[in-house]
């Protein structure tokens, strides 16, 4: 949205699009690498199944996305509905629009649940290994206390993307359980004695940051009556870039 259209004609993935590309790449070369640090032990057929769902999905993601991107270019509205967005009432033969519904299914449902489930599962499963003795963990503070402003710094960061990818994923019922989860594992660890390591407790405060971020966002859009149409249900939490074609595209 922020690039010449002649640097990235309609025709052509954009600079956005090469980004994601690489996030698919490296994205599950970190999982991998993060599962293999765990000291839960899991299997390595698993996390191979993981991170290929994670691929499929974030793949799917990537060419919907890349998509959608080009259609604002033309005047589609990310704060309505596809077969309500004018450009899509202009299109023939009107059985047109059903590929176009297919595509953002592909996208902003099948693809996002098969990228986030497997994404916040190896998560879930590496925060099952940042549990050590007591004794363990306070050595370990102790090492550790020089480092506290780079790591807050780094948590406001990562609470600033699970922010986005709740939001603009539409998957904040998945966060919240996912955060729910490891919530009450804390609990029951810390009552069997154990403690939460540096990791552990990073996990945790990132995502406790997204939530209330999400809730910030929601509170502040609560008023709107566009997005409120386009999200109905239990959880209210519009997408920043239907926010953005909303009210900051037309300035």
């Amino acid at each position: 949205m922020f690039v010449p259209l002649e640097w990235t004609p309609l025709d052509k993935p954009s600079i956005g699009d090469y980004f994601h590309m690489a996030y698919n790449i490296l994205t599950p070369f970190c999982l991998i690498k993060l599962m293999e640090r765990s000291k839960q032990r899991v299997s390595p057929t698993f996390t191979l199944l993981c991170v290929l769902v994670f691929e499929l999905g974030a793949s799917m993601h990537l060419v919907g996305d890349s998509v959608n991107h080009r259609l604002i270019h033309l005047g589609f509205q990310n704060h309505l509905s596809v077969k309500d967005n004018p450009i899509m009432k202009e299109l023939k033969p009107k059985e047109l629009v059903k590929s176009f519904e297919l595509l953002y299914r592909y996208d902003e449902e099948i693809g996002h649940l098969m990228w986030y489930i497997p994404f916040f599962l190896c998560l879930y499963l590496y925060f099952l290994g940042c549990f050590n003795k007591s004794s363990e963990v306070i050595a370990c503070t102790i090492s550790n206390t020089r480092t506290g402003l780079a790591w807050a710094l780094l948590a406001i960061a990562s609470g600033v993307y699970y922010w986005y990818l709740a939001t603009e994923g539409q998957i904040f019922p998945l966060f919240l359980f996912t955060f729910v989860t490891m919530l009450f594992t804390h609990i029951y660890k810390t009552w069997q004695g154990h403690l939460c390591d540096y990791n552990g407790r990073f996990l945790l405060c990132t995502f406790a940051l997204a939530i209330f971020l999400t809730a910030l966002w929601s509170i502040w859009l609560s008023g709107d009556a566009a997005l409120r149409r386009k999200y109905p249900g239990l959880f209210y939490i519009p997408e920043p870039w239907a926010y953005y074609t909303l009210h900051l595209a037309t300035r």
